[in-house]
């Protein structure tokens, strides 16, 4: 299967591969999140756990999954699912009561 990724302009997309959950996952994505040409050199990355951010520091709260990526802080924390927010996934999701008075949902906390 190919992946697909969202939230970059057209010229900043690319074909390639990243570190995912632990594993090589390739397919068209954002340069930044995207940064292996192919899964050989995602893998030889991989193997060499200590550059993988994911992996040495786990910085993903609350079952949020992290991608390593190029631009900083090094990785990406993907919260959907999880109830949590934030860069790290450690800000629970508002309730919809709450939203009366700020108007604006963490697109991590819909639930569709």
């Amino acid at each position: 299967a190919v992946a697909l990724s969202e939230g970059c302009e057209l010229d900043q997309m690319r074909y390639g591969c990243r570190i995912y959950n632990a594993q090589c996952s390739c397919g068209y994505g954002c340069k930044s999140e995207y940064r292996y040409d192919d899964s050989d050199d995602c893998k030889l990355a991989l193997r060499g756990r200590r550059s993988d951010i994911c992996y040495r520091s786990k910085p993903c709260r609350n079952r949020g999954s992290c991608s390593q990526i190029s631009t900083e802080p090094g990785f990406k924390c993907r919260c959907e699912g999880t109830g949590f927010y934030g860069t790290y996934c450690e800000t629970p999701c508002p309730r919809p009561d709450d939203l009366l008075l700020q108007g604006q949902f963490p697109y991590e906390c819909v639930v569709i």
